[in-house]
């Protein structure tokens, strides 16, 4: 099994993954929040044999050209060890926070893979760049501002995914799906992994073409306190109530959600009891965890991110490889 886990933030990236790699870890990946979420990707990737992914870069507000050179100059940099990750976000912080447009994300995402494998084709053959959809037009690449052929290949391009449509679209576009942490092996292998089969059967291919790589919420030790303030966030957004629905636990969702538009982030985590917590994260011991990860993605992956609330102890996370 390949585990991977989070790089936070450029401060000490290089020094913190050589010690993540030296635990056991095959790559690191970073999320959109406090910091870049590609600048300590470019730290790490001067660490051998270390992967780097995006997990993820929020899309939309981004253009395909700036996306395909910081991809390209990863994947260069890496030697061929980067994967783009993409994500769409939710709708409000799309509009309020990036200022860009969310409509029809589903077919902008699509859309967006499709322009940035053109632009890659370009590169890497010489061929005029001739992309015209409904969201991007790109039909000018002069030679000056071409990296040319990348020795590695262009990077794969993954999307994390919850809903069902743009499951089934990351299935049949994308080279891998990104599953999102706030989940469960019940809303894996229930709901996710249908959607997934439905999307590869639709473009004809078969699993071995596509990877699936879920990310799994960690809480090391008897104190899950971040733990619950960060399922209560990510609970209180209507986009993640299909997975508390799934466990009869919908009536959550509005509680959180009234409780966040209050500014009550502090008192959300006690809503958060211990069937949901033990249920969407791999909490306890390393045994436990690693128990909790063996079960949830059995017969679907052999990759696996680890997110934490925090950086996770060097001997924390050493110990949760030897047991996976």
């Amino acid at each position: 099994m390949k585990i991977q886990t989070a790089l936070f933030g450029p401060t000490n990236a290089i020094a913190r993954a050589h010690e993540l790699k030296d635990a056991g870890a095959t790559g690191v990946f970073t999320f959109e929040g406090p910091n870049d979420v590609f600048a300590p990707l470019t730290l790490a990737s001067t660490v051998d044999g270390l992967d780097l992914m995006t997990n993820v870069a929020i899309a939309f507000p981004r253009n395909p050209i700036h996306l395909a050179h910081q991809a390209n100059d990863h994947q260069l940099m890496s030697q061929g060890r980067f994967t783009l990750g993409l994500g769409t976000q939710i709708r409000t912080q799309i509009e309020k926070r990036f200022g860009a447009d969310f409509d029809r994300p589903v077919a902008r995402m699509v859309e967006l893979i499709a322009a940035l494998r053109a632009i890659f084709e370009a590169w890497n053959t010489g061929e005029r760049l001739r992309f015209e959809g409904d969201f991007y037009r790109h039909t000018l690449m002069t030679p000056n501002f071409s990296p040319g052929p990348n020795p590695f290949g262009p990077p794969p391009i993954y999307v994390g995914a919850l809903g069902p449509r743009l499951t089934r679209a990351t299935a049949e576009h994308a080279d891998g799906l990104l599953v999102m942490p706030f989940g469960s092996a019940k809303f894996l292998h229930e709901s996710t992994m249908p959607a997934v089969r439905d999307g590869l059967a639709a473009a004809g291919r078969s699993g071995a073409d596509f990877a699936v790589v879920p990310e799994i919420i960690v809480s090391a030790g008897e104190d899950h306190t971040a733990t619950r303030r960060l399922l209560a966030f990510y609970g209180s957004t209507p986009a993640y109530k299909p997975v508390l629905d799934i466990h009869g636990w919908g009536d959550l969702q509005p509680q959180l959600h009234a409780l966040s538009k209050q500014g009550r982030w502090q008192d959300m985590g006690a809503l958060i009891d211990d069937e949901v917590l033990h249920t969407i994260a791999a909490c306890g011991t390393p045994a436990e965890i690693a128990e909790h990860i063996r079960k949830r993605v059995a017969g679907v992956a052999d990759t696996v991110c680890l997110y934490q609330p925090g950086p996770i102890p060097v001997e924390a996370l050493a110990a949760i490889v030897d047991h996976l």
